[in-house]
């Protein structure tokens, strides 16, 4: 190789490398759809406390949005704070059920010891087989978390409920440490989720 193909070589692998690096660090300040600045949950008015896409690798997953009674602007304020809360997603591209389902599981894996998920079992497995029944979610699908203290976490999938609510509140603590937790799916997600969900 001379010297001249080796600097274009460099060259371009450096172009590739910084067009990477802005793609992740816009992906999660900017979504694709918008987000209501606020829901209705369990009799309670919830605020948008941030907005987010989450990025793997090169390319943008879904968007998601937090909705909580009162701002969280850190993971221990939104992990302590009481009362209902919303995890809102639209899907950005063709998302497989069961892969989807993996991944929030290893996410509270990460970010819980093996003891706190093994009393979460039925719990953990439902929420397998809620994304396992729906084979993919495709661009624009959407889906959501709803916690409402006392009832558990219901899921919803393009709108309909997918089942009755699980869980108590240690489990909604353990997906939201997916996002929130020690070791984040996303940390410019849970960074721009806990933003106040400005533009």
């Amino acid at each position: 190789m001379t010297r001249l193909h080796a600097f274009a070589r460099r060259a371009r692998l450096a172009t590739l490398i910084a067009g990477t690096a802005l793609c992740l660090q816009a992906g999660a300040a900017t979504t694709v759809h918008k987000f209501e600045p606020t829901a209705q949950l369990g009799g309670n008015t919830l605020q948008l406390n941030g907005k987010g896409t989450r990025v793997r690798l090169v390319f943008k997953a879904y968007d998601m949005g937090l909705y909580t009674t009162r701002r969280a602007s850190t993971p221990a304020e939104l992990l302590t704070l009481p009362g209902p809360k919303r995890l809102q997603f639209t899907a950005l591209r063709e998302l497989q059920g069961t892969e989807l389902g993996r991944l929030f599981l290893r996410g509270m894996g990460d970010n819980a010891p093996s003891a706190q998920l093994t009393r979460h079992t039925l719990s953990t497995t439902r929420l397998i087989e809620i994304f396992s029944g729906k084979p993919k979610l495709m661009p624009g699908d959407t889906f959501a978390m709803d916690f409402i203290p006392g009832k558990g976490t219901q899921f919803y999938i393009q709108g309909q409920a997918q089942g009755e609510p699980v869980g108590d509140d240690e489990f909604f603590s353990l997906v939201l440490r997916i996002w929130f937790g020690d070791m984040p799916a996303d940390v410019k997600l849970r960074d721009a989720l806990l933003d106040g969900g400005r533009d």
